[in-house]
């Protein structure tokens, strides 16, 4: 196992419900999907924004969660901003469902600095 995945293992998490999620996500994708990958991009509240997208490529400095039916990817300059975070799946019932980021690192301006925060707590 690589540091890595070590690493990642340790500051990475997704909720039950995130895992389920994804899985019935991984179902109904072309075969050719290794995974998603989460990425760290500059912007939002803390100076950082997190996302994830579908890919197709494991590049040799990504750090891979195997669960049951889907890979998470990260690669190695992600990581750093990953301590603690939390992947989770929220879906209000009413056509309102989303993955989110909790635990963000705060390395900015703070919340609501950018007039982003949402009612349900921390940045999006």
């Amino acid at each position: 196992m690589s540091a890595i995945r070590n690493e990642l293992i340790k500051t990475l998490t997704l909720t039950a419900p995130a895992q389920a999620k994804m899985t019935d996500l991984f179902r109904d994708i072309d075969d050719s999907i290794q995974g998603v990958r989460v990425y760290a991009a500059a912007g939002g509240c803390s100076g950082i924004s997190f996302g994830m997208t579908f890919t197709d490529m494991i590049n040799d400095d990504d750090g891979v969660l195997s669960f049951d039916g889907f890979k998470v990817i990260v690669d190695d300059s992600t990581l750093e901003y990953l301590r603690g975070v939390e992947i989770d799946f929220i879906d209000q019932d009413d056509g309102n469902a989303t993955f989110v980021f909790n635990n963000l690192p705060q390395m900015g301006g703070g919340c609501s600095s950018c007039g982003s925060s949402s009612s349900s707590g921390g940045c999006s």
